[in-house]
């Protein structure tokens, strides 16, 4: 009381030009009439002005005739899930404070709620614009489900209503298919990151588990039921998952975050355990009609491969296959005999050319062209002798046969030069030189040269000439052998190279 005597005093003091406050005591008591004019908190509605976000929240409560300021600390705002806009209308909750080192009397929000909507309603569609931006809604990202999963993972509570709509659905109509159920919390503050943690295992582990699709489920509720499914985190887990995901949250008319990112979206869990799981009993049905189509196109494969069969059985070639090979056999014989009259006449005219090749060769022998012409040397001197003792005087005669004597020398030199030349040209290219490296010649009685087995019969007489002879014997057969008679030849006397200076002289010389 002596206090506030004094407070009053001094302030009284003040007002009638006595001791003046301090800045200080006057911030004071603002400060004190505020906290004793207003409760701990208040709340009002207003226009949202000025609005900015610098770590904290900083803006302007307005209506038609006055205007407040605000702040809202970082930790508050964490906790409101959207952010105001410039002209928005909301209901704020704080308390009053004066900021004495600016002179300012700010509200302190704690709490903002939208005019018209709740905080929910307004988070949910900030984050839906915010997901809609980043193309996580747009359906050309979205997968198709399996048509024939081999397991289906179900993330959902173990002891909700709608997992046993799932299991009893999918038992029914394909047993065939395997669930793995993923418990976890499907409501309040933890269920968000236990959805988005139970989704990012299965994707991670979908290969080793053999998971085709994922079904996050739940049944119907609330807004504030179903919210976990409308956090960025679980949409985040479901975008990213490496297997089909689909979504079946609450009832038909209950929309979240989590089934527009989905990659399929179903009104309830039994819908989309339908979707997830075939009918085994449509697909008993179709298997049937395949098979019954498969075989009326197999049976009418059959007909027609039969009917191909049987026409091809009923041709002659098959039906009288001799009298079908008869004309091919007719004309084969035919060329047999054509190809055994060529075959002979060829053999014959290459003999008839051998022959007269061997002729020609027998007049090129040395021996036979030397002869000749010593022959013809010979007749020469009988007539140059003749003409020399009719014509020419026996004293220059002599002269004359030395001139000749060394003439003739001469030309015999010259061509027995070119016999021998000659010979050496025969012996290396002739029969006997290839006779004489080990060869031999076999001909028949009619001299035709024998070539192979066939040209010969038992009984036939045949003569194989070697370099140093020739052998006669017969041909034998398998029973008995017959002996060759032995005709050698004398050994060929190697002609002695004439001396020089050698010739015959002209008048007996």
């Amino acid at each position: 009381m002596a206090a506030a005597k004094s407070a009053a005093k001094e302030e009284a003091l003040a007002r009638h030009g006595g001791t003046p406050l301090t800045v200080s005591q006057l911030a004071s008591r603002i400060m004190s009439a505020l906290a004793a004019g207003f409760p701990v908190a208040v709340r009002f509605v207003g226009e949202v002005s000025g609005f900015r976000d610098r770590t904290h929240w900083y803006f302007d409560l307005k209506d038609a005739s006055a205007v407040v300021n605000c702040v809202m600390f970082q930790s508050a705002a964490k906790r409101l899930g959207f952010t105001p806009a410039n002209g928005q209308q909301i209901v704020a909750t704080g308390k009053v404070e004066f900021y004495a080192p600016g002179g300012k009397v700010s509200i302190i929000i704690e709490k903002i709620e939208p005019v018209g909507a709740g905080s929910l309603e307004m988070a949910y569609r900030a984050l839906c614009e915010e997901l809609r931006g980043l193309g996580w809604f747009a359906s050309e990202r979205k997968r198709k489900p399996p048509m024939f999963p081999r397991r289906v993972a179900v993330v959902t509570s173990r002891t909700g209503a709608a997992l046993q709509d799932v299991l009893v659905t999918m038992r029914r109509r394909c047993p065939a298919v395997d669930v793995l159920v993923v418990d976890c919390r499907v409501q309040g503050a933890a269920a968000a990151p236990e959805v988005a943690k139970a989704v990012a295992y299965l994707s991670e582990n979908a290969e080793r588990l053999g998971i085709d699709a994922v079904l996050v489920t739940r049944g119907g509720g609330s807004m504030e039921d179903l919210w976990a499914f409308n956090d960025r985190a679980v949409a985040q887990a479901i975008v990213s998952s490496s297997v089909p995901v689909v979504a079946a949250i609450g009832h038909e008319t209950d929309t979240t975050i989590a089934e527009f990112v989905a990659d399929e979206r179903c009104a309830t869990p039994t819908q989309a355990a339908m979707r997830l799981t075939p009918d085994a009993a449509a697909l008993t049905r179709q298997v049937q009609s395949i098979a019954g189509r498969f075989r009326i196109i197999v049976s009418r494969l059959l007909d027609a491969h039969r009917h191909r069969v049987r026409s091809i059985a009923s041709r002659p070639i098959f039906t009288a296959p001799a009298r079908a090979l008869a004309g091919p056999a007719t004309a084969l014989d035919g060329l047999e005999r054509r190809m055994d009259h060529a075959i002979r006449g060829t053999l014959m005219s290459r003999h008839t050319r051998l022959e007269r090749i061997a002729t020609r060769l027998e007049r090129q022998r040395p021996a036979a062209v030397q002869g000749r012409m010593l022959s013809r040397l010979e007749a020469a001197r009988v007539s140059l002798i003749a003409a020399a003792r009719g014509i020419v005087n026996p004293a220059p005669l002599n002269s004359l046969s030395d001139r000749l004597h060394r003439a003739a020398s001469v030309c015999v030199r010259e061509e027995r030069a070119g016999v021998e030349s000659l010979e050496r040209q025969l012996a290396a290219v002739g029969p006997m030189q290839v006779l004489e490296r080990g060869y031999s010649l076999t001909t028949s009685a009619d001299g035709s040269l024998v070539r192979s087995p066939q040209d010969v019969a038992p009984g036939d007489r045949i003569t194989t000439r070697l370099a140093a002879g020739s052998i006669n014997s017969v041909v034998g057969d398998s029973k008995g052998e017959q002996s060759p008679t032995v005709t050698r030849l004398p050994p060929r006397a190697k002609r002695k190279p004439a001396p020089p200076d050698a010739a015959p002289g002209l008048f007996g010389g």
